[in-house]
């Protein structure tokens, strides 16, 4: 009878922690399902009431069509080339001084601009607005490019500007010479219209970007310290508009980078004792390096998918998934792990979900018949992860105390810029984005390169990372690659962009989220 009884109460717990699982499970599918019909993080500020402004409108005619073309061809010819911190190509960066002052008489004519040359061939201006209550924001661009060679596969000469089917080919046409050019030429365009700011903003161009900006950004950020500047914002290059990129999207997505990884280069080595070839130890230096080369790319960094502002980008993205995708990005509390995994089978979709780990050189030996030191260097993308932790873990990964480590440079990811309703910022830049392309989805972002506004971190504490140029299936490969381009439309698009933020940045004040939802 007491067994009976026993297993009877047995019985009824497992019912009830059945009913109780069921229950719950019930419970989180109904709240995703709410969620997923109702979640749209878009909708606050776009059906709010903005502050009424007279924007000049951006219309060229064929004259000025042709002109801002060639303009911006004359610079792509120059090849204004950065191979390494000992071995840039000056004479060219003195050549795209001399053009961007023939390009831009009314730039450098203009009695509102102040414009100073930084390091010999960086440039800064300074416009000045009229309201000095508002606090001036930074638009920041690169003149200099990596290396290119025509022998490389080009479809044409990677510094010809020749036009293919209504592109433009060349090393610049994307990164990153059509901001240098597009912010300008939409300043030269305001200026000749009589446009006077209200809000003041600075134009940073620097000139060693693809080698870290150690001349040419970091010595703008001392000059303006020294003025005792501080910026509402930095909008510098990074992310861009994706179409036809993500997969199951509905429509193309301009992504705002908010964020970039860290950098950190390390390099790994063992001695031993010199020796002879023919009497050589149980096991050579370049056997416990490549034993500890293997184990690194054989046990990756943690996946830390859903503890950056990843999750913030498919969020806003989710309203624009078809089912079960929709489903899926609008509840990122429950679905991240999950996500996590698919991303990180691919290799460009793996960067944003862990910090990457990459064996950049291999260096061993003096001698054929000799046994010495070898140093591998490891490059790693950091991705929620700080250099120090970077390295702990690379100990752990590797395991063996005869290899030595050495972080040689690097920085943490940099500090993750405000997206919320309240960010002037990223709103304007949105509200731009949006006026111009209407068809689009706007979606803050993690820039996975550097730029050089990661400089700029003691002037803002909010940082944009992104140009409107249009990304279709392929072209991310033409970026640092072969076959750089951008179609006259596109290129005529991001001067309209610039003409048109510079002026929505003399709003004074962004609505209130309040008044978006009572018109709901």
């Amino acid at each position: 009878m007491t067994e009976r009884s026993g297993k009877c109460n047995i019985l009824k717990f497992v019912k009830v922690l059945s009913f109780a699982f069921i229950f719950v499970i019930l419970v989180i599918f109904v709240a995703a399902t709410v969620r997923t019909l109702t979640f749209d993080v878009n909708a606050g500020l776009q059906l709010a009431p903005w502050e009424k402004t007279n924007n000049i409108a951006y219309d060229i005619n064929q004259q000025q069509r042709g002109e801002l073309l060639a303009n911006f061809k004359d610079a792509i010819r120059i090849p204004t080339v950065s191979t390494s911190r000992t071995d840039q190509n000056t004479t060219a960066l003195r050549d795209f001084n001399d053009l961007l002052r023939k390009a831009f008489p009314t730039v450098f004519s203009s009695h509102l601009v102040q414009h100073e040359v930084v390091a010999n061939y960086s440039h800064l201006f300074w416009v000045p607005g009229s309201d000095l209550a508002l606090v001036p924001y930074m638009l920041l661009a690169h003149i200099d490019v990596v290396p290119a060679e025509e022998s490389d596969g080009w479809d044409a000469p990677p510094f010809s500007a020749k036009e293919i089917d209504g592109f433009i080919y060349g090393r610049g046409t994307i990164d990153n010479k059509q901001s240098v050019m597009g912010i300008l030429q939409a300043l030269e365009y305001l200026l000749i219209r009589g446009y006077s700011p209200q809000r003041g903003f600075f134009i940073g161009l620097g000139h060693d970007e693809e080698i870290q900006g150690l001349h040419g950004a970091m010595n703008i950020v001392k000059l303006l310290k020294k003025k005792g500047v501080q910026l509402a914002f930095v909008l510098d290059e990074g992310l861009a508009v994706l179409d036809g990129v993500i997969t199951g999207l509905q429509g193309p997505a301009a992504l705002i980078g908010i964020s970039e990884k860290g950098h950190a280069t390390v390099k790994l080595s063992v001695s031993m004792a010199p020796g002879h070839s023919s009497m050589p130890p149980w096991e050579s230096s370049i056997g416990i390096l490549a034993g500890a080369v293997k184990r690194l790319e054989d046990n990756p960094m943690p996946r830390l998918f859903g503890e950056g502002p990843e999750r913030g980008t498919f969020e806003h993205l989710a309203h624009k998934f078809g089912l079960p995708l929709k489903f899926v990005m609008s509840n990122m509390w429950l679905f991240s792990p999950l996500l996590g995994r698919v991303m990180e089978r691919s290799p460009e979709t793996n960067a944003f979900v862990r910090t990457t780990t990459a064996v950049t050189m291999f260096n061993a030996g003096v001698k054929v018949i000799h046994l010495v030191v070898v140093t591998p260097t490891v490059q790693l993308q950091c991705v929620c992860l700080s250099c120090c932790q970077v390295l702990d873990l690379i100990q752990s990964i590797v395991g063996d105390e005869r290899v030595k480590m050495e972080l040689m440079h690097g920085f943490d990811p940099l500090p993750i810029s405000s997206y919320d309703e309240t960010s002037f910022g990223f709103q304007i830049i949105k509200k731009t984005v949006l006026d111009q392309f209407p068809q689009v989805t706007v979606a803050p972002g993690i820039c996975i390169g550097n730029t050089d506004s990661r400089h700029y971190t003691d002037l803002t504490k909010d940082i944009y990372r992104f140009a409107p140029t249009w990304f279709r299936p392929g072209d991310a490969q033409r970026f640092h690659g072969i076959n750089e381009r951008i179609s006259k439309k596109n290129y005529e698009e991001l001067v309209g962009f610039y003409f048109n933020l510079i002026q929505n940045c003399d709003i004074k004040d962004l609505p209130s989220p309040h008044s978006a939802v009572h018109e709901l």
